[in-house]
C-alpha cells in the first residue's frame, strides 16, 4: 500500500519519527480502505454505504471497548488508546466518504469547504494529536493547510474527476465565469476557463498562506515536514500556472527538480516571506 496513493494524507515520510510510524500506518489503513470503499471497484452505492456503515459501527465498538474487531480496527483501537486520539476525526472522514458516494457536484465554495473540513482536515488534526500539538490555534491553521491541499488536488485532477463524472469546482464559479460544466474541456471555452482557473488558484494559494504560519511555528521534524507540505502545494499551483491552466492536456505534477526546489524553499521558509 503506497502512501502516495492517498493524497489527503500529507504527513508520511522519512521525516516521520519511527515511534509514530505504527500509529500513522494504522490511521492510514483506515482512511485508505474506507476511501477505496467509496471510490473503487464496481459495488453499487447501496453496497458502498453499507460497508462504510460497518466502519462506523467498528468505531462505536472502539469507543465502548466492546466486541471483537477486525485486525485493522484492533490496531487502530490500540493507537487511539495509546495516543488518546479523539474519535471525531475518524467519523468525519467516514462522513466525507459517504458523501463521495452520493454527491458529484458542489453548488457553492462554502459547500466545498465543508466537504474539505471532513475529507482532509481530520488528517491534520490527528497528526497534531500524535505530536501533542493540538492547540486551537494550531488546529485552525492546520485546517487551512489541509483544505488548501484538497482544493489544489481538485484543480490538479479536473480532467480525472470529469472522467468519473465528478466536478469539484463550485457550480457558482462556473456560472460566474460562463463556463458550462459540459464544455469545460472544449477549446472554445479556454479563455473563460483560464480566467476561472486563475481565480481558483489564487483562492487556494491564499488559503494555504493563511495556514502557513503553523509550519514555521512547529519545531523539529514536524515543522520541516509541514513546511515541505506547504511549499509542495504552492509549487503545484505554480505548475498549474505554467501550463496556462490547461489541466486537460497536461496534469501538473512535481518532478525531481521540483522537489529539490520545494526542499530548498522549506529550509528557507520564514513566516514573513513564504
Amino acid at each position: 500500500m503506497s502512501v502516495e496513493h492517498y493524497e489527503n494524507f500529507p504527513v508520511a515520510s522519512i521525516l516521520l519519527p519511527r515511534r509514530l510510524v505504527p500509529a500513522v500506518e494504522a490511521i492510514y489503513a483506515f482512511a485508505r480502505s474506507a476511501d477505496d470503499i467509496a471510490d473503487e471497484g464496481d459495488a453499487t452505492p447501496k453496497e458502498r454505504l453499507a460497508a462504510l456503515h460497518e466502519y462506523e459501527a467498528a468505531l462505536v465498538h472502539i469507543q465502548l471497548g466492546q466486541g471483537k474487531l477486525d485486525p485493522m480496527f484492533e490496531r487502530l483501537a490500540g493507537v487511539i488508546a495509546a495516543h488518546r486520539l479523539p474519535l471525531k476525526p475518524f467519523h468525519d472522514l467516514l462522513s466525507a466518504f459517504r458523501q463521495d458516494v452520493t454527491v458529484t457536484r458542489y453548488q457553492t465554495y462554502d459547500e466545498l469547504l465543508d466537504y474539505c473540513a471532513r475529507s482532509a482536515n481530520p488528517v491534520g488534526v490527528l497528526m497534531l494529536h500524535l505530536y501533542d500539538a493540538a492547540t486551537d490555534e494550531n488546529i485552525a491553521e492546520s485546517n487551512a493547510i489541509c483544505s488548501a491541499l484538497q482544493l489544489i488536488n481538485f484543480l490538479q485532477d479536473v480532467a480525472i474527476d470529469e472522467a468519473k463524472e465528478r466536478i469539484y469546482i463550485p457550480m457558482e464559479d462556473l456560472a460566474r465565469f460562463a463556463v458550462p460544466p459540459a464544455q469545460m474541456h472544449l477549446p472554445d471555452a479556454r479563455g473563460k476557463w483560464r480566467a476561472l482557473m486563475r481565480f481558483e488558484v489564487q483562492r487556494a494559494r491564499a488559503l494555504m498562506l493563511r495556514g502557513a504560519p503553523l509550519a514555521t511555528r512547529l519545531p523539529g521534524r514536524i515543522g520541516l515536514e509541514l513546511r515541505m507540505v506547504v511549499q509542495g502545494g504552492l509549487r503545484i499551483l505554480e505548475a498549474i500556472e505554467e501550463v496556462d491552466y490547461d489541466v486537460f492536456r497536461r496534469r501538473p505534477k512535481l518532478a525531481r527538480a521540483d522537489w529539490l526546489k520545494v526542499f530548498w524553499r522549506a529550509l528557507r521558509m520564514r513566516s514573513a516571506s513564504l
